[in-house]
């Protein structure tokens, strides 16, 4: 090794050994390895020379590449393992300090009411069952004895979807959760005890509507299912969700198309203060009835060996009842402070009520 590379040699490993921390480090690899270090500009030089002394020369400068490469390579692992160990040193954690306090999410007020509805109705045998935001024209409206003509098919009220080549049926946003009964009453054989939960979509939009809400239905398939049974589920719901076990309710017969007879159920309250449970007044809440015997028919059951009731509520709407909620579009409106405010811890269970 000529003189010259002996000397960058020694000025090389002097400097990595002076370097002590990576800062250094990597000043001494660029002076002597970068685009303009002594190195590169003595390979740079190689072109000036004679084809002899370039094969001598470049030899050299390529072992001697090849061996500062190694120790410039080592001196800095040894650097980032110093560094490591100081920053580790420095940034010891005092496991017996009490923890940093951390701000803590709320679940939705929707998410709790079905969580408590579910917890409910579970205790009394149901089951959860779910089916697709999307459904076909019979599955939300034919199989449920809705006819051609009825409002609720119209585009005023309903969202269709546009059709696609070679699709026959016909799509639409579901506007409830009647076509989980449907599906369920197809695939599964009786006796059937589910509840629904789930997004619903209907074209309205006011403090009291919105375009995308959430509904609860249920169903009951078995032999010998009555009105009796309906009355006494149903109440026995309504006092444990509103912690009444007193509470009044009452069945006022009404019309729906899948069902016969048909009734809403409205609970006391007074129409002064708000107040559920208190006062002269009354307040319909849900809607229900025995399964129609088409309903039946049309998903393959004998309604001459079977019988059921069904019924449906609006998340929303209870969840305003029981927190006092004026306007409905505050559960969408994703103010931080109203959250903090109506939400429940994650970790707090849905408590069942007494008297379930």
């Amino acid at each position: 090794m000529s003189d010259d590379l002996e000397t960058l040699k020694q000025d090389t490993l002097s400097a990595l050994a002076a370097a002590s921390d990576l800062r250094a480090w990597d000043e001494v690899r660029v002076a002597t390895m970068g685009k303009s270090g002594r190195l590169t500009g003595l390979l740079k030089g190689l072109g000036r020379m004679s084809p002899e002394e370039r094969r001598l020369r470049g030899g050299a400068l390529n072992r001697l590449r090849d061996e500062l490469s190694r120790v410039i390579a080592e001196r800095g692992q040894e650097l980032e393992a110093q560094a490591l160990n100081a920053r580790l040193a420095a940034e010891r954690v005092d496991v017996t300090l009490p923890a940093a306090p951390q701000p803590e999410g709320t679940l939705h007020p929707i998410t709790r009411t079905i969580e408590e509805m579910s917890a409910i109705f579970g205790a009394m045998g149901f089951k959860v069952a779910e089916g697709p935001d999307i459904e076909t024209d019979w599955h939300n409206f034919s199989a449920l004895n809705t006819p051609a003509h009825h409002p609720a098919r119209t585009d005023q009220d309903t969202f269709y979807l546009p059709r696609e080549e070679g699709q026959e049926a016909e799509r639409v946003l579901r506007t409830q959760t009647s076509g989980v009964q449907i599906r369920t009453m197809l695939s599964h054989e009786p006796p059937i005890r589910i509840i629904a939960p789930g997004r619903t979509y209907r074209a309205d939009h006011d403090a009291t509507h919105s375009p995308m809400f959430h509904q609860c239905e249920g169903l009951v398939i078995d032999r010998g299912i009555t009105l009796g049974h309906l009355k006494g589920c149903l109440s026995d719901f309504l006092r444990a969700f509103f912690a009444q076990p007193d509470l009044p309710v009452r069945f006022r017969a009404s019309y729906f198309p899948f069902t016969e007879p048909s009734m809403e159920v409205d609970i006391g309250w007074s129409r002064k203060t708000g107040q559920i449970g208190a006062g002269s007044d009354w307040l319909e809440v849900l809607g229900s009835g025995m399964v129609h015997p088409r309903v039946l028919a049309n998903c393959g059951l004998d309604p001459r060996e079977w019988q059921g009731f069904a019924f449906g509520m609006g998340v929303e709407r209870l969840t305003m009842l029981r927190h006092g909620i004026p306007d409905l579009r505050s559960f969408y409106d994703s103010d931080v402070r109203w959250l903090r405010h109506y939400g429940t811890s994650p970790l707090s269970p849905a408590l069942l009520h007494e008297g379930l």
